[in-house]
């Protein structure tokens, strides 16, 4: 052990790195401009708590959960996913908008793919 190592204490294992897609700023990059200061208000908060208590929990959780948004968008794209996001408002603010159940979609996918 050289003295600068004993100096500092044992080596340890480098921790794990976070996924490509998972790091706050992919995570932030992929989202659509509409949902990236939400992502940047409830991440701040989440390490303000963390530093608060010492606990990560609620960071990985925010990162999780925004993960997950991102992910569909870039895989929806980002048109489909304000589409969506519309609708769902507008379902909240109690209009009558028309909807098509899944079984419905399945079907017409399923003939469009002659099976």
């Amino acid at each position: 052990m050289t003295a600068a190592a004993a100096e500092h204490g044992p080596q340890l294992p480098p921790s794990p790195a976070l996924p490509p897609d998972a790091s706050p700023r992919a995570i932030r990059d992929a989202l659509i401009d509409e949902e990236r200061t939400e992502f940047e208000r409830d991440y701040q908060a989440a390490m303000a708590e963390a530093s608060r208590t010492l606990d990560l929990t609620g960071v990985l959780d925010i990162l999780r959960s925004w993960r997950r948004i991102a992910w569909i968008t870039q895989r929806q794209g980002p048109e489909a996913h304000r589409r969506m996001l519309n609708i769902a408002a507008r379902l909240l603010a109690g209009e009558d908008v028309p909807t098509v159940p899944g079984y419905v979609v399945k079907a017409e996918i399923k003939a469009k793919l002659g099976r």
